[in-house]
């Protein structure tokens, strides 16, 4: 609908309004209507004249102010009416007794003018379909052929006088594109006053919705945030855990190693097993069996010979000094070696006492 001339309300200027779109372009202005109204004052002057300047009446139509035109830009119908017979168009009354004779059906005028008080506008067939060029709306309204009828109607029981406009209306873009193609309305206009609301109401509901997001968005990120930190916590709980289960672990092995040293001999002070380092361990080694060597040294067979100790498997104690003399043992098999050594050698001092 971009191609239909459409004037907006602009203060009272609707009879300007009226008569171009109807013609469908920029034909009038409000100082060529005003020169028609003043013309039109200046003909009843004359005629108010012929009964003689000194008459009361004529006194009188003087000091009335214009009834054609007035200073917010209306115009009577007798300035519109002069204004069409410049293009050779003719107004009738829809409603008159002489135009209901003729029986015409409104689809097939070409346009109607509609007044209201001190309101017009045009309602005009443009191709083959109508449309209501009301200045008041917010852009043509497409009217249906089965709605035209029932639309003039309702606008005469408003109030309304209706005009048919008779004669060639110029040519324009409008007509000859809508002669070829039909048009479809989604949407209807607005009445102007109406759509200044609905702007701001939609500006509202624009910021309101755009609050709504942002505020989505920040507790978005909120939650994520809190997932973040929930993940964080949950990881440093594991790892507590792990570091608990694996001190629980060494206790265990403690208290086991303890706990067999004592079963041994409880009065027996046990070396502390757990902190007995791979050098202190050789140390001890070579302090043990350089002690065997001695005691072996002064053991004296009774014919005055000297005894030695029958052959023996090799014990857990050498082969502790041979595993860590190549440093090839872990920690935890040191640690049991350690265990070991320290059984053997209580059990050794055992025996020892006993012979002696």
């Amino acid at each position: 609908m971009e191609s239909i001339f459409h004037e907006k309300q602009e203060g009272s200027l609707c009879a300007q309004h009226c008569l171009n779109n109807l013609l469908q372009g920029e034909y009038f202005s409000p100082v060529e209507l005003s020169s028609i109204a003043h013309q039109l004052d200046e003909e009843e002057r004359i005629r108010m004249a012929e009964g003689g300047v000194t008459s009361e009446d004529y006194r009188t139509f003087l000091q009335q102010p214009s009834g054609n035109m007035d200073d917010s830009g209306f115009f009577s119908i007798q300035v519109i009416s002069n204004a069409l017979k410049v293009w050779g168009l003719e107004l009738i009354l829809f409603n008159s007794p002489e135009y209901q004779r003729l029986g015409i059906d409104p689809i097939n005028e070409r346009s109607f003018i509609c007044n209201y008080k001190e309101h017009w506008f045009t309602v005009r067939k443009l191709g083959k379909q109508w449309f209501n060029l009301n200045s008041l709306l917010t852009g043509p309204e497409l009217i249906s052929d089965t709605y035209l009828a029932l639309f003039l109607a309702q606008l005469q029981q408003e109030g309304y006088s209706i005009f048919v406009v008779k004669g060639d209306l110029p040519d324009c873009e409008a007509d000859q594109l809508l002669q070829m193609i039909r048009v479809q309305q989604m949407q209807r206009p607005k009445l102007i006053g109406e759509e200044l609301p609905q702007l701001k109401e939609q500006r509202v509901f624009q910021t309101d919705l755009e609050q709504i997001l942002e505020g989505s968005e920040g507790s978005g990120m909120m939650d994520e945030d809190e997932e973040g930190l929930q993940r964080a916590l949950t990881l440093s709980r594991q790892e507590m855990d792990l570091e608990d289960e694996e001190a629980d672990l060494r206790r265990a092995i403690q208290l086991s190693m303890q706990g067999s040293s004592r079963n041994v001999r409880q009065d027996t002070p046990q070396p502390s097993s757990t902190n007995v380092a791979s050098e202190e361990l050789r140390k001890r080694r070579e302090a043990y069996f350089e002690k065997q060597k001695q005691q072996q040294q002064q053991q004296v067979d009774p014919s005055g010979q000297v005894s030695y100790p029958c052959e023996r498997p090799t014990t857990s104690s050498e082969r502790l000094g041979s595993d860590l003399a190549g440093d090839s043992m872990s920690e935890e098999d040191m640690l049991q070696a350690a265990v070991t050594m320290s059984l053997e050698t209580v059990q050794n001092n055992l025996k020892t006492e006993r012979k002696q």
